[in-house]
């Protein structure tokens, strides 16, 4: 298992893509990296939400940032895409540094944020077109890809019908499609998956799928371990505001029968699960 430093700044192991590994402990990427992120720190008020944390994530990969509940993700994604201003650190996409050069990051980068709100007074064909308009495609590219889109997306029938109108799978996938539009080099997607039922998240992963094999690179958060091992062929763990392990799936997963079982070890869980052997008072038998 290819762990980061958790507490401290000691020297770790981090996998590379071809199984080795190398002992920077600062998560480089073999070959070009897509986002790097040094020393990301945030806090709210005494809370510390994100500790320091570096990263570099490899291009044309789909990529999971995953953790438990409160682990830092969203906090960290916010930073990354330029939603929320870090204490200290730097992020750069594309060589491109988040807050210095906004303009040129953002043209680069599509985000289905949680919680997304969308203009729910429009339709989602009218949504497509007032997003690309404001991200300066032309008319007509717009209309064609909004076609394209709506089809794949199988949203289509429903392309004239208000998003406030919307179920939650048809909210993400329009979502999902705005972020698509003018095809940035890096998609961004905080748990593009939660409470979208099935026949919606297979169509939604074949989408993200094709787009990672044009040489595209996808970000998403999850706490779904599943769904991260059959996607992601890179992984980083966050817990407690900090990066745990990193590298390629099946170095994260190490020896471990699974990547939840892995992953239930890096953030202490097992520790956890253990103490619940106190509640022996617990149980239908026991009134």
């Amino acid at each position: 298992m290819v762990q980061d430093a958790a507490a401290g700044g000691g020297r770790t192991d981090t996998a590379t893509a071809d199984g080795g590994r190398t002992g920077t402990g600062s998560g480089a990427a073999v070959g070009p990296a897509a986002v790097r992120i040094s020393g990301l720190w945030k806090k709210f008020g005494e809370q510390v939400a994100v500790a320091g944390i570096d990263l570099e994530l490899p291009a044309g990969q789909f990529i999971g940032l995953v953790g438990p509940n409160g682990a830092g993700k969203t906090t960290t994604l916010s930073m990354v895409t330029g939603l929320l201003r870090p204490d200290s650190g730097q992020v750069e996409i594309g060589g491109h540094d988040v807050w210095r050069d906004p303009v040129a990051v953002k043209s680069r980068i599509g985000v289905l944020p949680e919680g997304l709100r969308l203009f729910e007074r429009l339709s989602g064909r009218e949504l497509l077109a007032y997003t690309g308009r404001l991200r300066g495609l032309p008319g007509d590219e717009v209309d064609a890809r909004a076609t394209q889109l709506l089809d794949v997306l199988d949203l289509a029938g429903a392309q004239h019908k208000l998003v406030v109108d919307y179920s939650t799978g048809m909210r993400k996938k329009i979502g999902l499609a705005c972020a698509l539009l003018h095809n940035p080099e890096v998609l961004f997607l905080d748990e593009p998956f939660e409470g979208v039922d099935p026949v919606s998240a297979q169509t939604i992963r074949g989408v993200l799928e094709r787009y990672t094999g044009s040489g595209a690179t996808v970000v998403f958060s999850s706490h779904v371990m599943e769904l991260v091992e059959s996607l992601c062929s890179w992984v980083a763990v966050m817990a407690a505001g900090r990066i745990r392990a990193q590298g390629p799936t099946a170095e994260v997963r190490g020896d471990a029968d699974s990547l939840q079982n892995a992953f239930l070890e890096l953030v202490g869980a097992n520790r956890r699960l253990a103490g619940s052997q106190n509640l022996d008072w617990l149980g239908g038998g026991n009134r």
